[in-house]
Formats: C-alpha cells, structure tokens, sequence
C-alpha cells in the first residue's frame, strides 16, 4: 500500500506557475501508474495528466502544451509544473496511483484506489 502527501498549491495571478509535489511512501512510484486530478466544489473530479509505469503520458486537452507531469523514482515523488495558468483551473487538486492502469483509462479517477488529500490552486485573473 502506498501513502500520497501533495504539496505545492497556493495563490497565483494568471499567466503564473506552479509546481505541485506528490510524496509517495509504503511503496515505490516507479511500479505505479500515478496521475494528478482536480475538483471544484459541485463539479465532478477531472483528470488533468497521467503517467504510465512505462513513461508514457495523458493530458487533458485543457491543459496540454501548459502541464507537464513527470515521476522522479529516485525520491519516490510524481511533480505537476503548471505553467501559463487561467483562472479556470483554479481547484483542490489531488494526486492519485495504482498498480496497473491501461493508458487510455488514466485520465479516469474511478481506476486509482490510492489518494493524496489534495492541494488548493487558486488563479486570480
């Protein structure tokens, strides 16, 4: 079993970046399939961007070219660098794992049983 602690969040102006952290601990990342997700109150959970056990990456299309996720297996954490940001993904995102994810399903939440508790984004326009 595998423990997910993100870090990062915080408030910034449109156009600004940031970087979110998911520490893994009780396994390592490198024999997961890990995501990050993003929710707003009375909306449903969305995928954002995913990677395979393999390396090979899922975005949505809303946040192509401005995303980009990356797994460092030597500090068993997954990263989420959030460049060109809009008020519209201000969110509460989390990040997510699993053992064996198809990679048309990763951008899916209902595949992943392990979550982090999140971290709020907020874009000020």
């Amino acid at each position: 079993q595998v423990q997910l602690v993100e870090s990062g969040g915080g408030s910034v102006q449109a156009g600004g970046s940031l970087r979110l952290s998911c520490a893994a601990s009780g396994d390592t990342v490198r024999y997961f399939s890990m995501g990050w997700f993003r929710q707003v109150p009375g909306k449903e959970r969305e995928g954002v961007a995913a990677v395979e056990r393999d390396g090979r990456q899922s975005y949505a299309d809303s946040v192509k070219g401005r995303f980009t996720i990356s797994k460092d297996n030597a500090k068993n954490t997954l990263y989420l660098q959030m460049n060109s940001l809009k008020p519209e993904d201000t969110a509460m995102y989390s990040c997510a794992a699993d053992y064996a994810i198809d990679w048309w399903a990763l951008l899916h939440p209902g595949r992943y049983n392990y979550w982090g508790q999140g971290t709020q984004v907020t874009v000020s326009s």
